[in-house]
């Protein structure tokens, strides 16, 4: 049995804790620590672990011999800390995302799990989801061709209200705006499909949350080292979060929502027809492609139970999460400086550390005014995809 303590009682959570208990044969829920300690016990009473321990000071369940996993669901400018802290105890580790809130801490994590030999994953959860697992097999089958052109579309909408829990809508504590906090999810995924960009350019804004300093819309342009072009808007203005990501390769275009279409040419160039027997060939090969068994964050906790309990190797480790966070800065330090970014980012580049970040960065708006706590803890996890 594998012990799990959860660290952060907030919204998010709750999507842990059913992940966890859908493997109740598995592993066990022994200890929940926040520092609102009422949100914690809720939290124990509202899913049932009777035999949780409730803490209000995560380094308490650190001296817990029995925690196999710390399972970290708090503000983002405090992932880091709390993952160095847990893995130096000697405890594996799971981290929402985004990692953490610059390079520089990413690094210190990293660090800590290899020199404690403990396992490190960022949630990540849509790499598991049925339509991003058969798009890049589809991807790596070749069967559309090289990618020559991305388009991501991380459309989201959240209410002016979103921004007046008091963590939110600052640098300081959230790490950035919707590029970091929503689109991540898309980033991660095209990194997934088509690996590490070499160059970006950006732009940003904030244009209907005047009580945030972060961003609420983001575009930018990658440029990938094969000459392919990709471009990602990442928004929390758009009515209706109708979110895609669209790959155009050289013999088809796929997506996900699924759509499959190959043009054939006329001796002039122009679009004479579609291939339809290569649609075929692909929308075969995609409807043969096994369906996932989970949803949300589940099937990836049940990676990490995988590779605790086997030498299964987990799909999305620490370096995946930082590869994330790498692009995400790269975006931001582009819409700050107007100048094209080169990838990968050094050591001694200001956007590397937190303090680097914040003396760099716009403040599009002060936040002047906040709540503690929001009574409804509803969250949505944008549109189902088919």
């Amino acid at each position: 049995m594998i012990n799990i303590a959860i660290i952060g009682a907030g919204n998010i959570s709750s999507a842990h804790i059913q992940g966890f208990l859908e493997f109740k044969d598995r592993c066990k829920i022994v200890a929940i620590s926040d520092i609102y300690r009422d949100k914690a016990e809720e939290k124990k009473r509202r899913f049932g672990l009777n035999d949780a321990i409730v803490y209000d000071d995560y380094k308490k369940i650190l001296e817990m011999e029995d925690v196999d996993v710390v399972d970290i669901c708090t503000p983002p400018y405090t992932h880091a800390d709390i993952a160095v802290d847990s893995l130096n105890a000697g405890k594996n580790v799971i981290v929402e995302k985004p990692m953490a809130a610059s390079l520089e801490e990413c690094d210190r994590m990293i660090e800590a799990s290899m020199k404690n030999k403990k396992l490190l994953s960022v949630i990540a959860q849509n790499r598991f989801r049925t339509q991003f697992m058969k798009l890049k097999k589809i991807v790596e089958s070749g069967l559309a061709g090289d990618v020559v052109h991305a388009q991501v579309d991380s459309f989201w909408w959240r209410g002016h209200s979103y921004y007046d829990l008091w963590w939110r809508g600052t640098w300081e504590k959230e790490g950035g705006g919707c590029t970091l906090n929503h689109a991540i999810h898309h980033i991660d995924m095209l990194i997934w499909l088509l690996g590490m960009p070499e160059e970006v350019q950006a732009v940003m804004n904030n244009v209907a949350h005047d009580n945030a300093e972060v961003e609420d819309i983001s575009i930018a342009i990658l440029k990938y080292k094969s000459g392919a072009l990709a471009q990602i808007t990442s928004s929390v203005v758009h009515h209706g979060e109708e979110q895609q990501i669209i790959l155009q390769g050289k013999k088809a275009r796929i997506s996900v929502p699924w759509k499959v279409y190959a043009s054939t040419a006329s001796s002039n160039g122009f679009p004479s027809g579609r291939d339809e027997e290569l649609e075929k060939k692909i929308q075969d090969y995609y409807d043969s492609l096994e369906e996932t068994k989970y949803s949300g964050h589940t099937p990836q906790i049940d990676d990490v139970l995988k590779a605790l309990e086997s030498e299964h190797e987990i799909l999305v480790k620490g370096s995946d999460g930082r590869n994330a966070l790498e692009l995400i800065t790269a975006i931001y330090k582009a819409a700050t400086t107007r100048e094209v970014v080169k990838l990968p980012l050094k050591k001694d580049d200001p956007f590397y550390t937190v303090d680097g970040i914040m003396s760099s960065v716009p403040h599009f708006y002060e936040k002047k005014t906040f709540v503690e706590n929001f009574n409804d803890e509803r969250i949505t996890f944008g549109r189902d995809i088919k």
